[in-house]
Formats: structure tokens, sequence, C-alpha cells
């Protein structure tokens, strides 16, 4: 079995190269890598594995980035702390799912799947899981809450609590009205997407604010409106005058 672990964890990939080998003494670890990056690079490089252990959230962002940039064909078992990916994950090729802290049993029972798969057309029953979670996927739902880490610990966080999910710095950060701050493995187009329209607007290229969070608007240069937000952020919030229209009429003014 030639096996491919991503996690950027060092002792997490140590910790399950060591247990795969414990269920599976014959399988081949290709190699442990850390990133979305390195991870491109190999499958430009390699022959496609047999099977791939891969955690969502790496170093440099989320893994399914990886699958965007290059075809992979492999069976794919994820492993996360976090709950929020299942459907996700099985439209990348997911045999299975696993949550960390990884139970061996639960682990043995993955593996069992891929073998029982490979043995009846594994190509198949890849493509009718991807099938079925599409069809059963719901139409235009939005993110009602967001798992965020804080330290060790995972908290929810309902939507109609976030005030604004701002780009600083590289990263998306998810702001509540209590003004704590969280980083987020999502772009502002993707939420843009996700998240419900009367609820949330997208100001620019920085912003996305919750309606609750506009504290005032007032006119800038050349039809542009200049947008203060609670809690307040130290950059100037500009909307250009494109969408300026758009944004009273969210606001119903």
């Amino acid at each position: 079995m030639k096996t491919l672990i991503i996690e950027d964890e060092a002792f997490a990939a140590d910790a399950l190269e060591k247990t795969i080998l414990e269920l599976r003494p014959q399988a081949n670890i290709l190699a442990k890598l850390e990133s979305i990056e390195e991870a491109v690079e190999w499958f430009l490089e390699n022959e496609a594995p047999e099977l791939i252990f891969c955690d969502i959230h790496l170093s440099d962002g989320s893994s399914f980035e990886i699958f965007k940039q290059v075809e992979v064909k492999s069976p794919v078992i994820f492993t996360t702390a976090y709950n929020e990916y299942a459907i996700e994950a099985f439209k990348v090729n997911s045999v299975d799912y696993l949550l960390k802290p990884i139970k061996k049993e639960e682990l043995q029972q993955a593996i069992e799947k891929y073998e029982d798969l490979r043995q009846n057309n594994l190509s198949q029953e890849l493509k009718n899981i991807q099938d079925l979670i599409s069809n059963v996927s719901p139409k235009g739902g939005k993110k009602t809450r967001f798992m965020v880490k804080s330290g060790q610990v995972i908290n929810t966080i309902p939507s109609e609590e976030v005030a604004y999910f701002v780009a600083e710095e590289g990263v998306v950060l998810l702001v509540t009205f209590a003004g704590k701050r969280y980083v987020i493995n999502y772009t502002l187009d993707q939420l843009e997407e996700q998240l419900e329209v009367k609820t949330f607007f997208r100001a620019n290229r920085q912003i996305i604010v919750n309606i609750n969070a506009v504290k005032e608007v007032n006119p800038y240069f050349k039809g542009r409106l200049h947008l203060s937000v609670e809690p307040g952020l130290q950059d100037d919030q500009i909307i250009s005058s494109s969408k300026a229209s758009s944004f009273k009429e969210w606001l119903d003014l």
C-alpha cells in the first residue's frame, strides 16, 4: 500500500505513520509533506500513491487547494480537528473522514473501507460517493456558524455574532461584535458566496460587513462612501462609487 501523508504537524505525521505501520506493516510510506506548496510539487514530480492521508488545515492554507492546482486521482482519507468540512472532503475522492485525535480503531475501519472499495471498483465507488454528496448538499445553503480556534480550544461562532470579516496582512479575520478576532481559513471571495446577502455585504476588497455592524456612512470623494463599523478598524473603509448605490439599497436608505 503506497501511502502519502500530508500533515503540517510533525508529531501528528509521525504518530499517523506509526499507527498505519502497526495496522499494515507492509505499507510503504512514500513521503510526509507539510504544506500545499510541497504537496503540489510532489504530485507534479511523482507517480500517484495508492492512498493519501491528508490533514485539511495546513500551514499555508486549506489542503483542498492542492486538488484545485493539480489533478489527484488517488483516494483520500482526510484528517482534521474540525468537522465542518465533511461534505467538501467527500467531493475530493474521499474514502473517509477522521476527526483528531485519531483513534486506532477508527483508522483501522477507514483502511478496511479503502481496501474493500479497492477490491470492488474503487474509481466507480468514489464517483458514486461524489454524486451522492452533490445531490444531497443543500442548494444555495448559507453558513450559519463558523468553527474557530483559540489556542487549543475550538469554538463555534454563530454568523449573527460576526460583525465583519476583514483581510489583514495576508489572512482573513472573523471579528465578533464583542471585539474578538479569529483567523479563519476562508478567502473573502469564498465567504461572499456562503453568507446570507440580507445580513452581509462585500463593501470592498478588504471587508464583508454585517448590517448590524454599520455605525455610520458618509459621502466621500467622487461618489464614494466612507464606512465606519463597530468594533472600529484602524484603516478607512471606502465603498466605491460603483458599489455605493447597491450598498444604500442593502441598507434600505
